[in-house]
């Protein structure tokens, strides 16, 4: 209701509200879905090096991408185009061939979902070298997506996966204190009162929705699911209470900072900046997890 005068430019104004505004929002709610994912895969899995993409999430949406790409397809669906949607598809696919294959969420089968997560990733990287050869002229476009992007983002698929991450990831912020229990072991999540398989299998199925929201946006985008856990965790201890929404918070400013760094740089795909970023960083978590630091 205030009078301000208007001393911007009309196209200036477009320029904010139809093409940065959308972005940044999009890269804060992308890096915190992938933050969050990455803590609950890192307990999950009782090991501090696990990222978002562990159980063949990257592989699942790189074919299903690779897939909308060479489909002779130009439609889209509630704002999002056709490789977002397969890739999406793709990556809730990959998890769920995973977590049949390893024979549910029960107890001591975290070993077997990880193992296998490793050779159907294994197996859906075969089909997209498959489809890169294929793909001829379009070759770009596939890697424009594994690089990871956020050159696209715009309001409508902005508001379609907004809701799916910040559910997702309100929902895995309420269990954290089965996530703490599952941390200990399973043993000792049992004692405490944890329903070891069911909330093992809905944090499976809640991160995986958030990472498969996420690389629907803006592609593959490494190392912001398993650094900014990490660090949040060595700065505050592993309690996911604390750990979740600090994550939540560091992990969007990363992946917004990132971005900007991409745009001027000479808009180059944000997962490159992240890598250049994330993978000095990657190199000293091992160091120290090879001394012996355990989560």
């Amino acid at each position: 209701g205030l009078e301000v005068e208007q001393t911007w430019a009309a196209s200036s104004e477009t320029i904010v509200a139809t093409l940065r505004l959308p972005r940044v929002l999009t890269a804060l709610i992308v890096g915190l879905g992938l933050s969050v994912a990455g803590v609950t895969f890192q307990g999950l899995l009782r090991n501090p090096l696990a990222d978002p993409y562990v159980l063949g999430t990257a592989s699942g949406a790189a074919l299903g991408a690779a897939i909308g790409v060479l489909l002779p397809i130009h439609a889209a669906w509630l704002g999002l185009g056709v490789v977002n949607i397969f890739a999406f598809i793709g990556a809730l696919a990959a998890i769920a061939v995973v977590y049949r294959v390893a024979g549910g969420g029960g107890r001591s089968t975290m070993t077997s979902i990880l193992l296998t997560g490793y050779a159907v990733g294994s197996m859906l990287a075969a089909g997209l070298s498959l489809a890169m050869y294929l793909s001829g002229s379009q070759l770009r476009q596939i890697f424009f997506y594994l690089l990871g992007s956020l050159h696209g983002a715009d309001w409508q698929s902005l508001l379609v996966g907004l809701p799916v991450i910040a559910i997702g990831s309100a929902l895995i912020l309420v269990r954290a204190r089965s996530l703490n229990g599952l941390l200990l072991g399973d043993d000792t999540a049992l004692h405490l009162g944890v329903d070891v398989r069911r909330e093992r299998a809905i944090l499976l199925a809640l991160a995986s929705l958030v990472t498969a929201a996420a690389v629907a946006l803006a592609g593959l985008i490494g190392f912001v699911g398993l650094v900014v856990p990490h660090i949040m965790r060595l700065i505050v201890g592993p309690n996911a209470r604390v750990v979740l929404p600090l994550s939540a918070i560091w992990g969007g400013a990363f992946l917004v900072v990132a971005d900007l760094g991409a745009r001027l740089a000479g808009e180059l795909p944000v997962g490159i900046i992240t890598a250049v970023i994330g993978a000095p960083i990657f190199v000293a978590l091992l160091r120290r997890y090879r001394t012996g630091y355990q989560l």
